[in-house]
């Protein structure tokens, strides 16, 4: 059954259909994306622990000079006041 393979069908119909190579380009770049940006979350991230037997914890090895979830010195912008009732007339 040579020829029948994934790779050879593929090839079959972007040689058939040559508009399929943006769509499969875009889909590739966006599935290449998706996979390295989860390796980086995976790897990078402090809330990942791959090594549980010698650090169970490692968000307890964070030094307080670490920058974690929380902005330095605080938000710079004044808090959204959420009200469903309408401004009162001055």
């Amino acid at each position: 059954m040579a020829g029948n393979s994934l790779g050879a069908r593929l090839y079959r119909q972007i040689k058939r259909h040559p508009a399929l190579i943006p769509m499969i380009s875009f889909i590739g770049l966006g599935m290449g994306s998706a996979a390295l940006y989860l390796l980086r979350l995976a790897l990078r991230s402090p809330d990942v622990c791959w090594d549980r037997k010698n650090n169970p914890e490692p968000w307890n090895r964070l030094s307080p000079t670490d920058q974690y979830k929380v902005p330095p010195g605080g938000s710079r912008f004044a808090p959204i006041s959420w009200s469903l009732d309408p401004p009162l007339p001055h």
